[in-house]
């Protein structure tokens, strides 16, 4: 299947970027090849957002690295998406916890996990790492054993 035939929205148009969390522009294609286990790593390293208390903006590079089950992300849609937290107040740990469950919904993959690599605001960096694998499968055993051996 041809990826114009999918009902992409976001790719071939001129970019318009929202203001504030927007996980509607998040869009989804068929994976051509379901039957395989393969990661799909994403690395947005110009990712913002704003404290919620202070409405400082924080900066991050995120890492969204996931096993597609029958849709993938599309990436553009997926930048937008990002783009949108730009103007969001949220904590660290709130958004790397949004994007991961935006994520689960939009595309229901085998397994996924986002890490969030803040840089430092007041000599302190924090680096939230969430993960997720389909409940009573390998991947669920994944999510378990690379949580326990995450750094």
């Amino acid at each position: 299947m041809a990826r114009e035939n999918e009902g992409l929205q976001q790719l071939g148009r001129k970019t318009e970027y929202k203001s504030d969390y927007a996980p509607e522009v998040l869009e989804s294609f068929q994976n051509k090849h379901p039957e395989n286990d393969y990661w799909v790593k994403f690395n947005c390293p110009e990712f913002t957002s704003l404290c919620p208390i202070t409405g400082q903006p924080d900066f991050a590079e995120i890492v969204i690295s996931y096993i597609p089950a029958v849709k993938m992300v599309e990436s553009k849609s997926l930048k937008l998406y990002l783009f949108s937290f730009r103007n969001h107040g949220d904590f660290h740990e709130d958004c790397v916890n949004i994007i991961m469950k935006d994520l689960i919904k939009l595309m229901e993959p085998k397994y996924i996990e986002v890490t969030g690599l803040f840089t430092p605001r007041g000599g302190i960096s924090i680096h939230p790492y969430a993960n997720y694998g389909i409940p009573g499968t390998k991947y669920e055993k994944l999510a378990e054993e690379r949580f326990a051996r995450h750094e």
